[in-house]
């Protein structure tokens, strides 16, 4: 009974085959993975090292920086004086850019909803398994796919005049059209977009528009959140 029921150990790297692996032990197995462990390097001295190094390139970078500039500092807070504009902290002020464009509700409410959602839900999906490129295959019916997509949300930025987003949105679109073109091998500067999968795409537009937002907030908004040159009298 004891032979007919017993359970090997298993081990399996390949996602795609067995994205879920559970291991059974037991007594007379063990859970060790053996195989080739790969190149192994101690972390005392290469990785303590390596990593006093970059504190202290970035300690000296942050006394260059407090040196020759000053901090921009207000003077004391005062109650009964509301700034102009009140702007959120740098972390906040992409959402604060998105209240210019759209209404409260949607900006404060859906938009944060809904990224916070998909940061939920995605890891118990299988996005992305195989990372195959965003052109690689039905590329006929992938491109209908996104220009659809592109046309309604270029359409409803325009609408809002949300042109923060919609700046990098027609990047982000024009770049990923521009893959679609290119030949498999391609060799020019930009050729490395053709083997970019859906999931780098998705992120470099999210990433681009929050620093777009950001930036935008943090130097081009001035009184009454009116456009300013960062170099004018009235930058906030």
């Amino acid at each position: 009974m004891t032979e007919k029921n017993k359970i090997d150990t298993g081990f399996s790297s390949d996602v795609r085959k067995d994205p879920r692996r559970v291991v059974f032990v037991t007594r007379k197995t063990s859970a060790k993975v053996t195989g080739d462990p790969g190149p192994q390097v101690m972390a005392y001295p290469h990785l303590m090292l390596r990593e006093a190094i970059a504190f202290q390139v970035l300690m000296i970078a942050l006394v260059a920086v407090a040196l020759l500039w000053d901090a921009p500092l207000e003077q004391l807070a005062n109650p009964l004086l509301t700034p102009n504009p009140a702007k959120a902290p740098w972390y906040f002020l992409g959402l604060q850019e998105l209240l210019h464009y759209f209404p409260p509700f949607v900006a404060g409410i859906v938009i944060p909803t809904l990224v916070v959602v998909a940061l939920v839900v995605i890891p118990y999906f299988n996005v992305n398994v195989q990372g195959e490129p965003l052109w690689y295959a039905n590329r006929p019916r992938r491109l209908r796919i996104f220009l659809a997509l592109l046309t309604v949300l270029t359409i409803s930025l325009a609408y809002f005049d949300a042109w923060t987003v919609l700046v990098p949105t027609v990047v982000v679109g024009a770049m990923a059209l521009y893959a679609y073109t290119l030949k498999p091998g391609a060799t020019t500067p930009l050729g490395p977009l053709q083997r970019r999968p859906i999931s780098w795409w998705v992120m470099t537009w999210f990433i681009l528009v929050a620093v777009v937002l950001t930036g935008v907030g943090t130097f081009f908004r001035g009184p009454g959140w009116a456009w300013v040159w960062p170099w004018g009298s009235h930058a906030g």
